[in-house]
């Protein structure tokens, strides 16, 4: 089983940056793919960044492609996401999901793939 605990969420204004922190504890021996999910109210939860184990390879939402970056630290089993140029419409719930997997360069987008949720931060963008 592995934990994870997000942090960073927060009030900010339309143009504003925060970054979004997703510490994982328990089992990460494992090799384990990230991603970001966001929440809005009465929206599904839809794909926001992902990132391989190998922290090469990463993919994003069309609508947050140039705004957002995730990074990840292995040694601290923590992984990042880097929100700028906040919009109202970003305003959600931001969840942090992993996956144990095999492959290095892996990526993954749909919230199928992923076996661990955090409880989510909650980032509000006011016009």
């Amino acid at each position: 089983q592995v934990q994870l605990v997000e942090s960073g969420g927060g009030l900010v204004q339309a143009g504003g940056s925060l970054r979004l922190s997703c510490a994982a504890s328990g089992r990460t021996n494992d090799n384990y793919a990230m991603g970001w999910f966001r929440q809005a109210p009465g929206r599904e939860r839809e794909f926001v960044a992902a990132i391989s184990w190998s922290g090469v390879y990463t993919d994003y939402a069309d609508s947050v492609k140039g705004r957002f970056t995730i990074s990840r630290e292995n040694a601290k089993n923590t992984v990042y996401l880097q929100v700028n140029s906040l919009k109202p419409e970003d305003t959600a719930v931001y969840y942090c999901a992993a996956r144990s997997t095999a492959y290095r360069s892996w990526i993954y987008i749909t919230r199928a793939d992923y076996q661990y949720w955090g409880q989510g931060t909650q980032v509000t963008v006011s016009s």
